[in-house]
C-alpha cells in the first residue's frame, strides 16, 4: 500500500533512451514498459523510469500523496520551493519542488 510522504519512484535522465534500456537489460536483466519515445518505466526493486525530458536533468526521487493538493500546501508551508506546479501525466498527476538544500524532488498521486 502506498503511503503519504514515502519514497515511491525514482526517475533518471537518459540522453539516449534506447542505449540506456539496452545497457540495463544486458547488465541486470531489467525489463521496461515504454510510454512513448521519451519514457521507459521499470520495476526492479524500486519502481522508476528513464526519461529524455529536460525537466529531469538528474535523478528525481518521487514521493507519494493520497491528496496531492494537501501535500503541495504542506510542502509550501514547510518552506519548499515549487518548481513545477501540479500537472497531469499518464497514470496520475504530480508537482516538483526544491527542498531547503536545493535538492529536486516530486510528489505524485493517482487521482
Amino acid at each position: 500500500m502506498r503511503e503519504d510522504g514515502k519514497l515511491d519512484y525514482l526517475e533518471l535522465p537518459a540522453a539516449d533512451l534506447p542505449a540506456h534500456k539496452a545497457f540495463y537489460a544486458a547488465a541486470f536483466g531489467w525489463v521496461f514498459q515504454d510510454y512513448g519515445p521519451d519514457y521507459a518505466a521499470f520495476g526492479e526493486g524500486l519502481d522508476g523510469g528513464f526519461t529524455t525530458e529536460a525537466m529531469t536533468p538528474k535523478p528525481l526521487p518521487i514521493l507519494y500523496a493520497h491528496d496531492l493538493e494537501a501535500m503541495l500546501a504542506r510542502v509550501q508551508a514547510a518552506g519548499g520551493e515549487i518548481t513545477h506546479p501540479i500537472f497531469a501525466f499518464p497514470g496520475g498527476r504530480r508537482f516538483h519542488f526544491r527542498d531547503p538544500s536545493g535538492n529536486d524532488l516530486a510528489v505524485w498521486s493517482e487521482n
